[in-house]
């Protein structure tokens, strides 16, 4: 009775204190709304002091919506900006003071990169007619504009319009020394963004004097010289200090076009570009009428150089090639040398002639503006480099930077690792049918079909479904049971594919898609190149280099690429590599290739061409060289029909020609040494007209006679040292003798 009463008692009490409990609850929850209309009340109260109307409401509306607006703008700025800073450093401009002279391989000087830090003229030392002549010609608004001349840049796009062509460049100085400093030659809007970007940086960082000076110190001015110094050493033989005022115009004149303008190549254009820049100067106001009469009358006459070329791009490449050598750490903290190359000036001279010449007489008809040529030897010594028509015209090495679609020439890589696999050879029937993975189905050119037939003759035939039926037994080879599928043996084959491509030189992203095997992924002359250098050396990764030799400013070797560079190392057994060698002799024997055939020389390769044509590929080697040709467009858009076994395959024989004569034959990997002379570019063949190769010698002739130069050179040296020690000796006996004074 009473634990009841209790228990009651404890019920009671409980439920009257959660009816307090929820009491409270409900009028706090009361009491916070009612403060929060009273809020509310007085924050209206408080806003209905700023209400407008009319046009006053118009106004306030158009305010925030640009402000929202700006915003908006500025983060999109700050996200453009962000890519274009990554381009600086905190040490950006040491890096750009390296001071190189660069022999080619026989030790005889190509050109220059960088500054030359023993012969550096100030600002205040050039010529003012040098300074008004490109303020006038270059970027009159210099001194008025913030990095980027809006007005000028306007102006420029008006002019454009109306003409429907590039007439006026609407790039201040500041944007083009930006790129010279940071960016590639690169024609993207990308590359543009970043340029204005950091042509204000540089506002901010130096004042308008310094940069002057640098783009004086940096601007290409033709004839493989940078910078106004140089140039005139180059151009007129004297120092910029003492340069005419039609020489400093004609100087001027090459900032726009150097090579076009440039008087050792045209003169009549030089001079007819010089008196543009005299009349920019009287429109500027910085010259009168009569002050430029004489100079009109009298225009400038350079040195006579015999239209000498410098082998830009190449330079350009072992440039970057030392400043990463420098950079490692591996030249210590020198910044004045000597780089002897593996340059061979007279290939070097003679495809940049092949490439001009197949471009004027070809070019037209197949719709096909550019073109890029890779040389190497087998060890991956780049013995020539074309990167493009013009240097002059765009400095963006086409060989080096461009991403274009190598179509059948990428086929090796599959039909290589296929071999791998130990279920194919030559011999091996394949089947040339439809296939489709997914909804993606490729055909072969000319939408025909050969059916069964060995891998050799698919190779030489370049048949697209057999190399996407190759990736598919590729794959297949390490297939899961229960998965077994072609799509996914197909891109196990990819991926198989990708790794040998890899491991042989190729670079550039290659994105795994069902169309790689024929060719859709993006790569550069320069790594196609290079990984066929795998095939011509028996199955050696040996990455490329120009630098043989680099001396510091004392003389003194600091580096050499046989005993500081990597080393070359197996990567293909040699045997699958002589299989795969006698597969691409097949290509130009009786396949695709036919156009690259030298006499008395066994030539192995690959033609390639892509969707639409768009790019057009013959990659060739011998015993002695690995080659690779490119033709295209910068737009990307398509030529007229142009083949890798049209004109590439005859540029390369062209080329290849004249690179064989005079020297010892060797053998491909696994093949038969020739037993033929080297041949000889034959008046009214196909390199008709073309120079013959002067008698060079071999390499390791070349190496004894610098030996024993140095040795007499060092020989020399010791007996002027003995001789002058005797001199000094002699001065002081004989002033010995002389009686004492006092």
């Amino acid at each position: 009775m009473l634990k009841g009463l209790r228990e009651t008692r404890l019920w009671k009490r409980a439920a009257t204190a959660l009816l307090a409990f929820d009491a409270f609850i409900d009028s706090s929850m009361f009491a916070s709304g009612e403060r929060s209309k009273e809020r509310y009340a007085a924050f209206s109260a408080f806003m209905d002091r700023f209400h407008v109307a009319g046009w006053r409401r118009v106004a306030v509306e158009l305010a925030c919506e640009t402000l929202t607006l700006s915003i908006g703008a500025g983060i999109v700025a700050l996200t453009l900006a962000i890519p274009a800073f990554r381009e600086t450093s905190d040490d950006w401009l040491k890096k750009q003071d390296l001071a190189i002279t660069f022999l080619d391989r026989y030790g005889q000087e190509v050109g220059r990169r960088g500054i030359k830090h023993d012969d550096s003229v100030s600002f205040e030392e050039l010529p003012e007619n040098l300074i008004d002549a490109v303020l006038s010609t270059e970027d009159r608004r210099f001194f008025e504009h913030f990095g980027v001349d809006i007005i000028g840049t306007a102006r420029a796009l008006t002019v454009n319009a109306r003409a429907d062509t590039v007439v006026q460049g609407g790039s201040s100085i500041t944007q083009q020394l930006a790129k010279n400093l940071f960016l590639s030659n690169k024609r993207t809007l990308e590359r543009k963004i970043k340029e204005a970007y950091l042509a204000v940086w540089l506002e901010f960082r130096l004042s308008k004097k310094q940069i002057l000076q640098l783009y004086f110190d940096r601007a290409y001015l033709g004839g493989g010289a940078f910078g106004v110094q140089a140039a005139s050493q180059f151009y007129f033989g004297k120092s910029v200090r003492d340069l005419t005022l039609a020489e400093a115009a004609m100087i001027a004149g090459l900032f726009k076009a150097p090579t076009k303008y440039a008087p050792h190549v045209n003169l009549p254009a030089a001079r007819a570009r010089a008196h543009d820049v005299l009349s920019n100067m009287v429109d500027a106001g910085y010259l009168t009428e009569g002050q430029i009469y004489a100079a009109l009358r009298n225009p400038a006459t350079p040195v006579d150089r015999n239209k000498t070329t410098s082998p830009d791009w190449y330079l350009d490449y072992a440039y970057e090639e030392v400043k990463k050598l420098s950079e490692e750490g591996k030249l210590g903290d020198e910044r004045v040398l000597t780089v002897r190359t593996a340059l061979d000036s007279g290939l070097q001279e003679h495809a940049d002639a092949t490439i001009e010449d197949q471009l004027r007489q070809s070019g037209p008809s197949y719709h096909a503006k550019q073109s890029a040529v890779v040389v190497f030897e087998p060890n991956g010594a780049l013995r020539a480099m074309v990167g493009g028509r013009d240097y002059g015209a765009s400095q963006f090495n086409r060989a080096t930077d461009a991403l274009r679609q190598p179509g059948s020439s990428f086929k090796p890589f599959v039909y290589l690792t296929a071999l791998m696999t130990g279920k194919f050879k030559p011999t091996t029937i394949v089947v040339d049918a439809p296939i489709c993975i997914g909804n993606w189905c490729p055909r072969n050119y000319k939408n025909t079909y050969a059916g069964s037939l060995p891998l050799v003759t698919a190779l030489a035939r370049s048949l697209n479904t057999v190399a996407v039926r190759l990736s598919v037994a590729i794959g297949a080879a390490d297939s899961v049971p229960g998965h077994n599928n072609v799509f996914e043996s197909a891109k196990r084959g990819r991926a198989k594919i990708i790794e040998t491509a890899r491991a042989m030189g190729l670079t550039t992203p290659l994105v795994d898609t069902v169309s790689l095997p024929i060719g859709a992924a993006e790569v550069t002359v320069i790594d196609m190149a290079s990984a066929y250098c795998t095939f011509a050396n028996g199955g050696l990764r040996a990455p490329p280099f120009a630098a043989v030799q680099i001396l510091n400013s004392r003389g003194e070797e600091i580096y050499r690429h046989d005993r500081d560079g990597p080393q070359p190392r197996q990567i293909i057994p040699r045997e699958t590599i002589e299989t795969m060698v006698s597969m691409m002799t097949q290509v130009v024997q009786a396949g695709t290739g036919k156009r690259a055939q030298l006499d008395n020389i066994e030539v192995a390769g690959k033609t390639g061409t892509t969707n639409g044509y768009k790019d057009a590929w013959f990659i060739g080697y011998t015993g002695n060289y690995v080659a690779a040709v490119w033709f295209g467009n910068d737009d990307d858009t398509p030529m007229e029909k142009m083949t890798g076994g049209s004109l590439p395959a005859g540029t390369w024989h062209d080329i290849m020609a004249y690179a064989h004569q005079g020297i010892e034959l060797k053998p491909l990997p696994g093949r038969p040494a020739p037993t033929g002379p080297a041949p000889v570019v034959a008046a009214g063949g196909p390199a008709a007209g073309a120079p013959q190769r002067p008698a060079s010698l071999s390499s390791r002739s070349a190496e004894t006679l610098r030996a024993i130069g140095a040795a007499m050179a060092d020989a020399e040296k010791r007996r002027e040292d003995a001789g002058l020690g005797a001199a000094n000796a002699a001065s002081v006996s004989h002033t010995g003798a002389q009686p004492g004074g006092g």
